[in-house]
């Protein structure tokens, strides 16, 4: 008689269904939708931590990848920290998004990222060099705002909260460059530091308004960065107290740019600002032959003007809310958007500017057509799903 010999069970299951296979790594769906009929070119796509942890395991936000479903290509993502606490609250990435389309992207966990320099397409920093300037740029625009150093410097003092613009004719990202070499006043064939801000709002800066007057206050005395690309820069300024109609105002402004876009988001908070009804003014500097344009159901302020130094001309615009614009106003050589404050005492706004030699912008109708369409897309924001795959 032969005896026949059982095999493990173990063995068994592998004989008849052949090697166990891994588990399926965790992962989710993402859906874009463009209700708008314009296109969205660089738009970018905030997933928030709380809905990516919802549909898969992912304890480390800087270890998502994003693959866009329709190429199978991994897009470039970056995990931002709000509140600068260490953890991480959204993962950011950006697509094009066209007329009325929807867009498929998939997550993954991975390795934490870590980026080359030609991938950074946004930064910015405090430069202590420079009489405590901060700076900040993208592929498209640069900016800077003063600090506490520059009100004492003996070579060219200057108290002002404005906001000052580069121009640039290139992609590549330049303000440690041109600070390093300390020539930035003249076109070298990528751009230069051709605007005068001064006192005025120049680009964007903005105040208390009061009774038909505007109180701002003095250069910034504290600055955190919160994210430092490669898509977002997002940087707060800490303002010392200033007087508002009598009353002590102090001022915490968050602003935040992204990759392929010419507008900053503004986010203002006072405390201690006066009585209601309270009002925040955003505004630009109206320079001689300036062209101004006011539209109060979009929301929009603008300028075109000519730059003296090389005979071109740039746009600055200032987007706001329309249920919260009062007003359009004009003061001390500034054009404003009046707009109320919050109960909490916040302002959310959006400026920047367009430049006709930078390839982006040939004439004001190119830019008055960008701004139109950034002012759409503020207004009616992709809808966006994370789900479980």
């Amino acid at each position: 008689m032969k005896i026949r010999r059982l095999l493990p069970l173990s063995l068994l299951c592998i004989t008849a269904f052949g090697p166990a296979l891994p588990a399926a790594p965790p992962g989710a769906a993402v859906t874009v939708r463009n209700a708008l009929d314009v296109a969205r070119p660089s738009e970018t796509i905030v997933l928030s931590g709380a809905a990516i942890r919802k549909a898969m395991a992912a304890d480390d936000l800087r270890t998502i990848h994003v693959t866009d479903e329709a190429s199978g290509t991994e897009v470039l993502a970056q995990a931002v920290d709000l509140n600068d606490d260490g953890v991480f609250d959204e993962v950011i990435f950006q697509a094009d998004v066209g007329p009325g389309a929807t867009r498929s992207f998939a997550l993954s966990v991975g390795p934490r990222h870590v980026y080359t320099k030609d991938q950074f397409k946004a930064y910015g920093r405090f430069v202590r060099e420079r009489r405590d300037d901060f700076a900040w740029e993208n592929d498209r625009v640069a900016h800077r705002m003063y600090g506490k150093a520059l009100e004492t410097w003996a070579q060219e003092p200057l108290t002002s909260s404005t906001v000052d613009v580069w121009f640039k004719r290139t992609r590549r990202l330049l303000v440690n460059e041109w600070y390093m070499v300390d020539d930035y006043h003249r076109d070298l064939g990528e751009g230069a530091d051709l605007y005068s801000a001064g006192r005025s709002r120049g680009c964007g800066g903005s105040g208390i308004w009061d009774a038909g007057r505007l109180y701002t206050s003095a250069n910034f005395i504290d600055s955190r960065v919160l994210a430092n690309g490669p898509i977002r820069v997002m940087f707060e300024l800490t303002y010392p107290p200033f007087d508002a109609a009598g009353a002590r105002v102090t001022e915490v402004k968050r602003i935040t740019l992204d990759a392929g876009h010419n507008l900053n988001r503004f986010e203002s908070r006072y405390t201690g600002a006066p009585a209601a009804p309270t009002m925040q003014a955003a505004g630009i500097k109206k320079a001689p032959g300036s062209q101004v344009a006011q539209d109060k159901a979009r929301g929009l302020l603008r300028t075109w003007e000519p730059v003296k130094a090389d005979g071109s001309n740039f746009g600055c615009g200032v987007v706001v809310d329309p249920a919260q614009l009062t007003e359009f106003a004009e003061l001390d050589g500034n054009v404003l958007a009046v707009t109320k404050l919050s109960a909490g005492g916040e302002a959310t706004y959006y400026a920047g500017s367009g430049w006709d030699r930078s390839g982006d912008f040939k004439t004001v109708a190119d830019w008055d057509r960008y701004l139109d369409q950034a002012a759409r897309r503020i207004r009616s924001p992709l809808a966006v799903t994370v789900a479980a795959r």
